[in-house]
């Protein structure tokens, strides 16, 4: 059965409501911003209303799997693994769109909500809210780039893991997170990369 529930947690990753949403109101989401088709994408070129109906919709895809699984379906210890992440990876290698996908932010907030009934996803959008709002100060309020929100978002996950950690998370919970956090790196590789160029210029500026 835990094959079952995360073959169809997979799929309801992979549902990429974000990208048809901006279809029906005629924009292509791989054409903007840095080409994620996911609802941040889908709020700049469609607006706020439909970019809010597509984060819920990305939440709600991995926080009700979730709560089908362990209520309905009885999964629970280490089976729960596979379940959890199924539609992380579904979102970030959708099927509908050739294996391409969004960068399972929204996802990862549903699945934590359904894991920990809200108490990791809120710890995280604490973490982010604080990280935002320094970054903000720091840079006089100006607009903040992609490659920095995508810095924060894995710092964020990091020190997500030390919430856990500290709060004596269950080991369940602890491989959950390694593996949720590996895969926001791997979507996140372009803004690491960026991060690194960056510190390796400064290094090299402070050499003799």
């Amino acid at each position: 059965m835990i094959i079952v529930w995360t073959i169809g947690a997979f799929i309801s990753g992979a549902l990429m409501f974000s990208y048809w949403l901006g279809r029906l109101a005629r924009k292509n989401l791989k054409t903007v911003g840095d080409g994620n088709p996911g609802a941040l994408n889908l709020w700049k070129a469609a607006g706020y209303r439909l970019g809010i109906a597509g984060v819920l919709l990305d939440f709600i895809k991995g926080y009700l799997i979730i709560l089908l699984a362990v209520h309905v379906g009885g999964v629970s210890g280490y089976g729960l693994i596979p379940v959890a992440l199924a539609p992380i990876f579904g979102h970030a290698f959708s099927p509908f769109l050739r294996g391409k996908g969004g960068k399972a932010i929204a996802v990862t907030f549903g699945i934590w909500s359904g894991l920990t009934q809200f108490e990791v996803s809120l710890a995280l959008a604490v973490i982010l809210a604080v990280m935002l709002g320094g970054m903000k100060v720091i840079n006089k309020w100006k607009p903040i780039s992609s490659e920095v929100d995508g810095q924060q978002v894995v710092i964020g996950m990091l020190l997500m893991g030390v919430y856990l950690y500290v709060r004596d998370a269950a080991a369940v919970h602890m491989w959950i997170w390694v593996g949720n956090t590996l895969l926001i790196m791997f979507k996140h590789q372009k803004e690491l990369a960026a991060w690194l160029r960056k510190r390796k210029k400064e290094q090299e500026g402070t050499l003799p």
